[in-house]
């Protein structure tokens, strides 16, 4: 089945008129549009193409990819204004129309803004600020530990509120941020928790908890042994502190350097940690 607004792969039918025909199965014969038209194509060929329909209502392909599809979120520049609305810059020749109805604040040439692709009541392709009429809060399909595609929405009081698979919110708590991140930025992030109402709680790091820790205590001991067996820091210091030695969060270091201080490994002064066979003699 054919669909709108997204690539296809379909299959190349003929050739007339300096032009090529693709099928489209229930929608019929679909020309290519691309200009000056495509040379080479072979009769029967599998092609990957971009299916929309245009202005004037006729149903099109072309081979250019733009840079997002139907359905899904991403950070498009506003390159004119008009009548209409703006238009952005998706990486096909003809820009993409974003309505009046669908801004949300002043839109400004030049500027960039996270957008959402959909089909219009005609089925033509546009593009739409008001996110929260797309994207949902809850979902119920997903794994903790699972790999979703992130598009970072906002930055917010709690960290960032991103957009998971195009489909869903989550949340990036800022205290588990450990790179910078901007708005549209897209990237790789895990299910950390499904909470009870269903609403995502994501983090960048597929490492299970334990195995953090247990990775952060040999790093410790090892920076120690390298700095003298003294390092300036407790779990009353700074997390930028800490990440900017340790590359890991409080929370896991102090769980680390807890771990070390039961086992005898280190000793946790009033101003720093220090291996325990670097302990001044008392």
């Amino acid at each position: 089945m054919i669909e709108l607004g997204k690539v296809n792969a379909l299959t190349v039918l003929s050739r007339r008129d300096n032009q090529y025909y693709l099928d489209g199965g229930e929608l019929g014969e679909i020309a290519l549009a691309d200009k000056p038209p495509v040379t080479e194509l072979a009769v029967g060929a599998k092609v990957d193409a971009f299916v929309y329909v245009d202005g004037k209502g006729e149903t099109l392909a072309t081979l250019q990819m733009p840079l997002v599809q139907a359905g899904e979120v991403a950070w498009l520049k506003c390159v004119s204004l008009s009548h209409a609305g703006a238009f952005l810059d998706w990486g096909l020749p003809k820009d993409l129309l974003l309505p009046f109805s669908e801004q949300k604040g002043k839109v400004i040439e030049g500027r960039s803004y996270l957008v959402r692709l959909f089909l219009d009541e005609d089925n033509r392709i546009a593009a739409s600020m008001v996110l929260d009429d797309f994207i949902q809060d809850q979902a119920f399909y997903y794994k903790e530990g699972q790999a979703v595609q992130l598009v970072i929405a906002e930055h917010t009081e709690l960290g960032f509120k991103a957009v998971v698979d195009h489909q869903y919110w989550g949340v990036l708590y800022k205290n588990e941020v450990f790179q910078p991140l901007k708005k549209g930025q897209k990237l790789t992030g895990y299910i950390k928790k499904i909470r009870p109402d269903h609403k995502l709680d994501l983090i960048l790091s597929q490492e299970k908890y334990g195995q953090k820790v247990d990775a952060t205590s040999a790093k410790i001991l090892d920076i120690l042994a390298r700095r003298g067996g003294y390092v300036a820091l407790t779990d009353k210091s700074d997390p930028e502190l800490i990440y900017d030695t340790f590359a890991v969060s409080k929370k896991v270091f102090k769980q680390a350097i807890g771990g070390l201080y039961k086992q005898r490994r280190i000793l946790i002064e009033a101003d720093g940690i220090r291996l325990l066979d670097q302990a001044p003699a008392k």
